[in-house]
């Protein structure tokens, strides 16, 4: 078990709080691989969100569980996933961290939430966005990640996805935003939709299930090809 054991946090008045939000917007506009600087948006702009998402965890059984245990997507937590076989989600997710040599320990960390409970919500979130790279079978490249941050939104009404899909498709080329708006997005919102609450999915525990049988259970709609 690795227990959330809370993160250095920076208390913020209002005035410090947006000005923290413009400047990570611009920083991230104007470099979109400043991971810290997106984390500082999103962290900013969404405590209401975070709060909601709370609550709204705080009212699934499975939600619950995570709250109490607080589990972390460390190395030290999830390298048994490398170890199972091809068909699991567990494999899947392995391979594709192994893939593109991602390291779950690679996020940053929260900073900016008023209480160690939010700050958890917020770290929790941030961890499984792999987890849903694999379940929706989205890359990584900037329509992939534009699409999944429609799917984050209609889950989790974060400002900071509304943001980066907006950005994101302004940084796209002609036919990539072609492209996007008219099969991605679509997709994305109808995808957001059906699925069950992807903030209250306990996903290490699901690990050596079949990964088809688990988006069968969770309503994953894919994007066909």
């Amino acid at each position: 078990m690795h227990i959330f054991e809370g993160q250095a946090r920076v208390p913020l008045k209002g005035w410090q709080q947006a000005a923290v939000a413009v400047g990570s917007a611009l920083g991230a506009l104007m470099n979109p691989a400043r991971a810290d600087l997106i984390a500082a948006l999103g962290e900013t702009t969404g405590k209401l969100a975070f709060q909601n998402l709370l609550d709204r965890m705080k009212r699934s059984h499975e939600g619950r569980i995570i709250l109490q245990e607080r589990p972390r997507v460390i190395s030290s937590a999830v390298g048994h996933a490398w170890d199972l076989p091809e068909n699991t989600f567990g494999a899947a997710y392995a391979k594709f961290m192994g893939s593109r040599n991602f390291s779950p320990d690679d996020r940053p960390p929260v900073r900016f939430m008023d209480t160690e409970e939010l700050a958890y919500v917020a770290t929790r979130a941030r961890e499984i966005h792999d987890f849903w790279h694999v379940l929706f079978n989205l890359p990584t490249n900037m329509i992939g990640e534009s699409a999944l941050k429609v799917v984050e939104f209609q889950q989790l009404y974060l400002p900071m996805c509304l943001l980066s899909t907006i950005g994101g498709s302004v940084r796209m080329k002609a036919k990539q935003r072609e492209n996007f708006f008219k099969y991605y997005f679509p997709w994305a919102i109808r995808a957001g939709m059906s699925c069950t609450d992807i903030m209250s999915i306990y996903y290490e525990k699901h690990f050596d299930e079949d990964l088809e049988l688990v988006r069968n259970r969770w309503g994953i709609l894919l994007l066909l090809t």
